[in-house]
């Protein structure tokens, strides 16, 4: 998928999520909510760190382009390391480790450690980059014209805003860990699933994806799970555009409405 179409699948979820919550009756506050699906929107972009041209590697200049080039070629490594006598050769790390539910764990605990154990400026870190990243992939049309500094403050300010909002009692800070020190610990689980929703996004087109490593499956370590082959389709195709973007925002917005009881 590309990148607009896998934030808006992470929105999505992230309200999707919100609704089976007040339908369980645990309302999420507004704040977590919103919160939420914009930290989903830009996780949904995270696992292309692999891949120097994805949009992620435009998002912070000539860091998130470093940083691109530097996973992939850690991606590649672990890919030559691990792989199994089925798997196939490659020549680079795209949709290898950093497309696996591990990495998602993973990247997803780190982000509520340090935010148990930052404080607020690692809360407003988090805050900025997947909202930077959110931008990216939401509004990417009015991103890609703007310049990275406007998009930058834009996050910049929006983290500021939206961890005050937070702050205040009963917004959110110690939403569903409640007990002295964790707040913001949940901020870890839209990164998870930002990740996973990309990975099953990635799965449903051509090549498919890994989301199982390192699990084998008979001689292969780097399965590229996905539906049938006559389901798929290439990334960016018309299916994409004009029928999962569009069905991303009907049920983003229904999950909005139940999510707040409006329906």
């Amino acid at each position: 998928m590309m990148g607009p179409a896998h934030s808006l699948s992470g929105a999505a979820a992230w309200l999707g999520v919100g609704a089976a919550a007040a339908a369980a009756g645990h309302t999420m506050p507004w704040p977590v909510l919103v919160v939420g699906a914009l930290i989903t929107a830009g996780a949904a972009l995270a696992p292309d760190l692999d891949h120097k041209s994805a949009t992620i590697s435009r998002a912070f200049g000539p860091v998130s382009k470093t940083l691109c080039e530097v996973v992939d070629k850690l991606s590649y490594a672990v890919y030559k390391a691990t792989k199994g006598t089925g798997d196939p050769r490659r020549t680079g790390g795209h949709r290898t480790l950093t497309h696996t539910w591990l990495w998602a764990v993973l990247v997803g605990a780190g982000c509520s450690v340090a935010a148990v154990t930052g404080g607020r400026w690692a809360v407003l870190a988090i805050l900025f980059v997947h909202l930077v990243l959110a931008v990216e992939g939401l509004l990417w049309r009015a991103a890609r014209v703007s310049s990275d500094v406007l998009v930058w403050l834009l996050g910049a300010t929006s983290a500021w805003i939206l961890a005050g909002v937070l702050d205040q009692p009963g917004n959110g800070a110690s939403w569903l860990f409640d007990a002295p020190g964790q707040e913001y610990m949940w901020l870890g689980l839209p990164i998870v699933l930002g990740a996973l929703v990309h990975d099953i996004g990635d799965a449903l087109t051509v090549s498919g994806c890994p989301i199982l490593w390192p699990i084998p499956m008979g001689r292969k370590r780097w399965y590229p799970l996905g539906p049938p082959k006559f389901m798929r389709f290439r990334a960016g195709s018309w299916v994409e555009v004009k029928v999962l973007m569009p069905a991303f925002m009907i049920l983003g917005g229904a999950g909005a409405a139940a999510a707040l009881n409006v329906i």
